[in-house]
């Protein structure tokens, strides 16, 4: 522990106390807290002025081990809104300049052999610069992992249907108040606090029917508890909207449920005798997949989360206006219209057995086709555009390293012009305008490859380069080498040993130089302008390949680049080069952009001691000599 204070003749004066602590395999960490006292100005004088300001940092962490069931964590760097003004030690340090704070401590708690866990966080942010405090505390979570809560727990017979419903629990508990620091403690912990509570309960069952289909019914629940809620009239003899706020107890609760089914498809083809025997067999896996889900109107009437008034407009004439009850609640309100919806999707596996020599079993897989889908939904109650886009994803292994990962989307419905003369959806299909099922609405990919020293080795050069190592050990006396058993083989002209230095097989110390190229090349597709006389979008094509490289010619040489190539203009877009020398004690850097419209240079050199960081030299480009500088 170590205590200092420091005094001023005016009166000014300041304690700090920092510690660190450790207890082995159980905890860690250090404290740091200070309290200032200034006084500014002679007393009497108009500028005289004494503000107390004071500064808690805390760091503490827990050993894993000690306590599996319980963890304890702290980071705290807490200051009140003048310290760092005020404090002389901050003007040299970081701390000065800082915006923001932010302090957190954490407790968590799972008990052994159970699937409930609690965890509880305390947060403050400060915002220096108009003392402004965030502070969210207690911010409590209770979750509870999937459990099968009817399920027998001395099982006789076939499982019962109950038995397979599973569900799931999480609950957060937050309060939070953003204030003035100087108002802070002024705030009602009711009017001014934000604070609600959430449940959230999935349950789902899955059950095979007909042996050969997957239903899986599910309901999500989600409960909201508030403890304001807001009321909203039309006031006629002020022309205003007043607001009636309540403080009680007030419960928001939604549900969705759904039902999903699903199977697979087996399809075997094996190719005719004459195409020969090199391929055995082609599978075709299908994964068919109908779900249906919904929720009911919840901002109807019945539920009470959203009210109406009426107003009048500019014309005089009556118009109504819908209100969530629940404004910038913690965990929002249920949506507004109901919703019934039917997916379709068909997941497609393609595989091919090949006869291989070198594998095991004399056979081995092909992936044809790793994983082809196509997805799309329609919308009951909605009143127009019920269905939705067509979704599709094509992912196929290439090479051993590469895939190619398509996906896209695919557009069903027409287009007109409004009033303005922009276009809008309309709720005409394109089957039925005879423009075909769907068009490609967007699309891309993209892939990168590396190129480096053992891109093109051959499996033989390795593997003779593995022979000869273990033919020229240190056990092989027979070598027709002269210098292999020689007492300096590894000592340079002066008679040093130099062990870094790596010799070829003629006795030269070898040159490798290791370098490497990568390319990014990313393609996509998109509409483009609005075509007014085929009344459809124009398709656009976007490219883009960005490419980089890195050689060392020497151990202390080093060159990098790295520039985009534009596909409308046919031109490099940018490159910036990089040349570094090690020095030994110093440092030497050029950089510089020799295409484009930021056409620079940058030369750098100095000393590579933190201690004498300001011995250096710069010489840069400026805005006269950038472009003309080569």
């Amino acid at each position: 522990l170590a205590l200092t204070g420091e005094i001023y003749t005016k009166g000014s004066w300041g304690l700090q106390a920092r510690s660190a602590y450790v207890k082995r395999y159980r905890y860690s960490g250090s404290f740091n807290l200070s309290y200032l006292k200034t006084i500014t100005g002679d007393k009497g004088a108009p500028d005289y002025q004494a503000m107390t300001n004071f500064q808690v940092l805390w760091s503490h962490s827990q050993d894993p081990k000690a306590n599996p069931a319980l963890n304890f964590s702290a980071s705290v760097n807490f200051t009140t809104s003048g310290y760092s003004r005020n404090n002389l030690n901050s003007y040299y340090s970081n701390s000065f300049t800082e915006n923001t704070k932010s302090s957190t401590v954490n407790l968590t708690y799972r008990r052994p052999g159970s699937k409930w866990s609690l965890s509880t966080t305390a947060n403050i942010a400060q915002r220096t610069q108009d003392s402004t405090l965030a502070v969210s505390f207690p911010n409590i979570t209770v979750s509870l992992s999937q459990i099968t809560p009817f399920k027998r727990k001395r099982a006789v017979g076939a499982e019962k249907w109950y038995e397979k419903i599973k569900l799931s629990y999480s609950g957060v508990f937050n309060n939070s108040l953003t204030a003035k620091q100087d108002e802070f403690f002024k705030k009602s912990l009711i009017k001014d606090w934000r604070n609600g509570m959430r449940h959230n309960i999935p349950i789902s069952a899955t059950f095979n029917v007909f042996n050969y289909i997957n239903v899986t019914p599910s309901v999500n629940i989600t409960d909201r508890m508030y403890t304001m809620k807001v009321n909203r009239q039309w006031d006629p003899n002020a022309s205003v909207e007043v607001c009636d706020t309540s403080y009680s107890f007030y419960n928001v609760w939604d549900f969705l449920a759904s039902v999903s089914l699903d199977t697979k498809v087996y399809g075997f083809f094996q190719p005719l005798p004459f195409l020969g025997d090199k391929v055995k067999m082609i599978r075709h896996v299908m994964t068919p997949t109908i779900s249906f889900s919904g929720t009911p109107d919840f901002g109807s009437p019945f539920f009470g989360y959203y009210g109406t008034y009426q107003y009048p407009d500019a014309q005089g004439v009556m118009q109504t206006r819908q209100y969530s009850k629940y404004p910038n609640a913690l965990f929002g309100v249920p949506g507004v219209g109901r919703s019934g919806t039917v997916s379709f999707s068909l997941a497609n596996n393609l595989e091919m057995k090949v006869k291989d020599d070198n594998d095991s079993i004399g056979e081995r897989k092909v992936s044809l086709i790793e994983n082809f889908s196509v997805s799309q939904s329609y919308n009951f109650a909605a009143d127009s555009l019920r269905w939705s886009n067509i979704n599709t994803s094509l992912l196929v292994k290439l090479m051993k390293n590469f895939n190619l990962n398509l996906s896209a989307t695919w557009d069903v419905y027409t287009y007109q012009l409004n009033q303005a003369g922009n276009p809008v959806r309309v709720n005409r299909t394109r089957l039925q305008a005879g423009k075909g099922l769907a068009k490609l609405s967007s699309t891309g990919t993209s892939f990168s490859y590396t190129l480096n020293n053992n891109t093109f080795k051959r499996k033989n050069d390795k593997d003779k380069k593995g022979s000869d190592k273990k033919g020229n050990s240190g056990d092989d006396t027979d070598s027709d080498d002269p210098m292999s058993n020689a007492p300096n083989a590894d000592r340079d002209p002066r008679g040093n040993i130099d062990n870094d230095i790596d010799l070829s097989s003629d006795g030269y110390m070898k040159w490798d130089v290791p370098w490497n190229l990568s390319f990014n090349y990313s393609i996509g597709y998109a509409y483009g302008k609005f075509n007014k006389r085929k009344m459809d979008y124009d398709g656009k094509i976007t490219q883009n390949l960005s490419f980089s490289g890195n050689i060392r010619p020497t151990a202390n040489w080093n060159f990098s680049f790295s520039a985009s190539y534009n596909f409308e203009t046919h031109k490099i877009a940018y490159m910036n080069c990089n040349i570094t020398r090690d020095l030994h004690c110093f440092s030497m850097r050029a950089s510089f952009v020799p295409v484009g419209p930021y056409k620079s240079y940058n030369f750098h050199i100095s000393v590579n001691s933190s201690l004498l960081q300001d011995v250096k030299y710069d010489k840069r480009s400026s805005i006269r000599n950038g472009v003309t500088w080569y």
